[in-house]
């Protein structure tokens, strides 16, 4: 346990899956991705096995089938926030300090080879028949046969299901052989997308998006997305009204990208503007908190001065290591309880 969202000692980590039939034929997977690079075409990254040394706090919340839309379009707004206060995976790619590179290592992986299976959803739902259309762009990539399971190329789910044969690969004890077969009703329970909002098949959305966080404030994530829940109709009105990063000609999408950035773009954005609409922010969040009557708001206590000073763990940990301290001292007071 390092409270950080990448072990930072992921060269010498012993990065093996867990020995299970289905992590055996994802890193397989992922692995594959030189089958589909072609000159130009996708930018993938070479750590295939990103998810053996990346760490994630999530949370899932029931959430009625009539309300999706609104939770998916206000939370995927409240996402370019979430990665000011929640960064916490640093990593150096072509010479930037990325603060939230697990949203990288996704989004340039096979994982994100359609990007309609990671990241933020780009428009905005008028209702639940949207997002059911937008759930059959995505693609499906590997199914179960008796036990086994069969992984290939990334197909979007209306391309799957109107095709008679698919090939593809499967473990056979000993290596990887091809196989044909031929898709069924069935296999859409094998759909993984890794959206940062996500509808699971539990009926719940699971909020993929926030680093692991340090040790002793590991609930505060967890906390702020139900408190927002109780109070959604007002963080959907807040988030409409924003203009402190909205309308200027950026999406969320573009805006998180911006934010997990080492360097704040303060040429674009007022800092103490956007300080002051987070704390607004959690202010509404712990008052959703107050109305569950269960004594949960301390959990967000450690939220408001990363808000007030626009400092995430990620920001935090490369401030400190500009100034002496080293790494281990990072793996230290991240990973205490207290």
């Amino acid at each position: 346990m390092t409270g950080m969202g990448i072990n930072p000692r992921y060269a010498v980590n012993r990065n093996v899956p867990v020995a299970s039939e289905r992590y055996r034929m994802l890193l397989h997977h992922l692995s594959s991705y030189s089958k589909y690079e072609k000159s130009g075409t996708f930018p993938f990254h070479h750590h295939p096995n990103f998810g053996l040394f990346s760490c994630a706090s999530q949370v899932q919340l029931d959430v009625e089938e009539k309300d999706l839309p609104e939770v998916f379009n206000t939370f995927s707004k409240l996402e370019p926030y979430k990665a000011l206060l929640f960064a916490n995976s640093v990593w150096q790619v072509n010479g930037q300090s990325l603060l939230c590179s697990r949203d990288y290592f996704w989004r340039n992986s096979l994982h994100g080879f359609n990007p309609h299976n990671v990241d933020m959803f780009a428009a905005d739902f008028d209702s639940v028949d949207d997002i059911v259309a937008y759930i059959r762009s995505m693609s499906l990539y590997c199914v179960e046969r008796d036990g086994q399971y069969i992984n290939f190329a990334p197909t979007p789910l209306a391309d799957y299901f109107a095709s008679d044969r698919i090939k593809g690969e499967v473990f056979d004890g000993t290596g990887y052989k091809p196989i044909v077969f031929q898709p069924e009703a069935a296999d859409l329970k094998d759909l993984r997308s890794f959206k940062f909002e996500d509808l699971t098949f539990r009926g719940t959305v699971e909020f993929r998006s926030v680093c692991e966080q340090p040790v002793g404030e590991i609930f505060a994530a967890s906390a702020l997305h139900v408190g927002l829940m109780e109070k959604l109709p007002e963080l959907t009105e807040l988030l409409a009204q924003d203009r402190t990063i909205y309308h200027k000609g950026y999406t969320a999408a573009e805006l998180r990208q911006l934010f997990v950035q080492k360097n704040f773009p303060g040429n674009i954005f007022d800092r103490k503007a956007v300080s002051a609409l987070i704390l607004k922010i959690l202010d509404l969040a712990k008052a959703g908190l107050a109305q569950r009557g269960m004594d949960e708001e301390d959990f967000l206590a450690p939220l408001y001065p990363r808000a007030e000073r626009l400092e995430s763990p990620a920001v935090e940990l490369l401030n400190g290591l500009a100034h002496g301290e080293t790494i281990e001292d990072y793996i230290e007071k991240f990973g205490r309880l207290d």
